[in-house]
């Protein structure tokens, strides 16, 4: 499966556009739509075309994580699970009972709640993380049109 649109879209939203490079809440250098990496350091800057260009290697990046998975879930649930996954890392979802509750049940209605859980960033709920999980986890069941 690729991320959709609305998928994109939500990423997009959540992670803003910044083309020079910044430490984001939980203090790791950022840059574009939330790209972090060994690449990024402070003092880059980035054209936007460049930004987009970056975000489609990290969708296909967090894109081939979830496929390898073989998850029986449907479009809007891949696109939460990589909004999740690309604001999180490879490492959280495998530790999270969110992929355990959607390996076992992807219509779990508990999978909600997992993606609440995941609202901190340095040891602090950020209002940021709260409003992206329920729009994850409203996209995750219900679909576009409601995050």
């Amino acid at each position: 499966m690729k991320t959709s649109q609305k998928g994109i879209d939500l990423i997009c939203r959540h992670e803003g556009l910044r083309l020079k490079a910044y430490k984001c809440p939980a203090g790791i250098w950022t840059i574009g739509f939330g790209h972090t990496g060994s690449d990024v350091k402070e003092g880059d800057a980035v054209s936007e075309v460049e930004a987009r260009a970056i975000l489609k290697r990290d969708l296909q990046y967090f894109e081939e994580i979830l496929n390898k998975k073989t998850l029986k879930i449907n479009q809007n649930q891949f696109d939460a699970l990589v909004s999740f996954t690309f604001n999180l890392g490879e490492g959280n979802l495998n530790k999270s009972t969110l992929l355990k509750k959607v390996q076992v049940n992807p219509n779990d209605p508990t999978i909600f709640a997992e993606f609440e859980k995941w609202n901190t960033a340095g040891g602090r709920v950020l209002n940021g993380l709260v409003r992206r999980r329920r729009d994850e986890a409203n996209l995750y069941f219900h679909g576009p049109g409601v995050c």
